[in-house]
């Protein structure tokens, strides 16, 4: 066991390192850097002065660009740079923003919020409906019940959830019908002066068409993958011997088959719940004006905050390999006969 969990942690290393090296590297050749940027913004600020507060006439001279260089970093050759920012990397030292003036894990931290709560709400929502729908539908095989389900569960598979969100605005955020839901932030500004209950009725207030927006999308997956695991399992030899046994129908369900049936569920759930905290929708938060993770990263990418874009980069890979991890080893929790020789084939 042990050497197999080392042999996965010695593969994250060159597997980390690809991955900041390509984006490295791609970084190098995108046009509209932050040096560009800021001159830009300097060349229009004119006379009201530009950014950090230098004033220009006629335009940006070449001591003016040095000094942007130097601010930035990018008075190093690149492989300097590289090799500096893998440095801090290891140190887990992802820097600072050249825009936000801030570090990379203040303003990850300062964003969590917003994201915990749309992606664990979606998260614990999906799962509690949709396993318990997928056994009823297993159970139900080929009823009304299950085509009916289906059907639902397709079509809001099928609606984007960014579409959703705008129809539930128009719908009861005020946009043309009924203004029953506020259409920004996690709280309203006198959050602070309300009583426990009050803050908790806001805040689910704030947060119900951004999670059902992200939340109806997720059904179909969840609850297929269960339906169809619980009938390869209902299908197989052991559950026809403990019918033959005469064992009622929901023992057999409930203590034979569950487990079996879960195991697909159980390995991905690592991963659904850490993605929860670090994969909210972008275009969710946008739409309900939330400022999560999502945005930031989106206004990083356009903004050429490379700090960020690599720093974030590198914790979410970071998180994704670790998580990987911690699924396979949820095969040999759940199911003792397989073996870690298994897992490295």
């Amino acid at each position: 066991m042990w050497s197999y969990i080392l042999k996965r942690i010695l593969l994250m290393i060159p597997t980390l390192l690809g991955v900041l090296t390509l984006t490295f590297a791609v970084i190098q050749f995108v046009p509209g850097g932050p040096v560009e940027q800021a001159v830009h913004d300097l060349r229009r600020g004119g006379e009201q002065g530009g950014a950090f507060g230098m004033r220009t006439h006629t335009g940006v001279d070449a001591q003016q660009v040095a000094q942007l260089k130097a601010l930035y970093g990018f008075d190093k050759p690149p492989l300097e740079r590289y090799v500096s920012m893998l440095g801090k990397f290891a140190r887990f030292d992802l820097g600072e923003s050249y825009f936000r003036h801030q570090s990379v894990w203040s303003l990850i931290v300062s964003k969590l919020p917003v994201s915990i709560s749309i992606g664990l709400w979606t998260f614990f929502i999906t799962y509690l409906i949709s396993v318990p729908l997928g056994i009823a539908k297993a159970v139900r095989n080929g009823s009304k019940f299950d085509v009916a389900t289906s059907l639902v569960v397709l079509i809001g598979f099928a609606i984007p959830g960014f579409v959703l969100g705008v129809l539930l605005l128009v719908l009861f955020g005020g946009g043309t019908f009924w203004q029953l839901f506020p259409l920004r932030n996690l709280t309203s500004d006198n959050w602070a002066t309300l009583s426990l209950g009050g803050k908790i009725l806001d805040y689910l207030w704030h947060i119900t068409l951004p999670v059902v927006a992200s939340v109806v999308g997720s059904f179909a997956v969840i609850t297929m993958l269960t339906k169809n695991a619980f009938l390869d399992e209902i299908r197989k030899q052991y559950v026809l011997t403990a019918r033959a046994k005469g064992l009622s129908e929901r023992r057999v369900l409930w203590k034979h088959v569950f487990r079996n049936a879960l195991l697909p569920l159980i390995v991905g759930f690592p991963g659904a719940f850490i993605g929860a905290f670090f994969t909210g929708s972008l275009l969710i938060e946008t739409l309900f004006s939330l400022d999560g993770l999502g945005l930031l990263s989106y206004e990083s990418v356009v903004r050429r905050d490379y700090p960020v874009v690599l720093g974030t980069l590198y914790l979410f890979t970071l998180i994704g390999l670790a998580t990987k991890l911690i699924s396979d080893l949820c095969y040999v929790w759940v199911d003792p006969r397989i073996q870690f020789e298994q897992l490295e084939r």
